[in-house]
């Protein structure tokens, strides 16, 4: 695997925990709305690489628990560092070979 597809592959990891997030926010916003049913992230990999998240409402029309969505919020944190390191160690390597190159 290159180096940038590394890169390219932590920065979907990172752009799908932020949409992630983005989803939990909004349930939490919304936990006092009458009718408002919770959205759901759901997560797929592609066989190319990197990994999408898609948000929809809940098909059971359920609504908002907080210890649920503290989970969530948790996970979306966990996911995006963990991409983040892989990202600076791509950066890294990157400017490794630069200056080996320069040499």
């Amino acid at each position: 695997m290159s180096i940038s597809a590394i890169t390219s592959n932590a920065l979907s990891g990172m752009q799908a925990h932020s949409r992630s997030l983005a989803a939990t926010a909004n349930n939490v916003a919304n936990v006092s709305t009458p009718g408002y049913a919770h959205l759901e992230t759901s997560f797929s990999s592609h066989t190319s690489g990197g990994v999408t998240a898609s948000v929809s409402p809940s098909a059971d029309g359920q609504n908002v628990d907080l210890a649920n969505e503290m989970l969530d919020r948790i996970n979306a944190e966990i996911g995006f560092k963990a991409n983040a390191v892989v990202f600076e160690t791509g950066a890294d390597m990157w400017d490794m070979l630069l200056t080996i190159k320069r040499d």
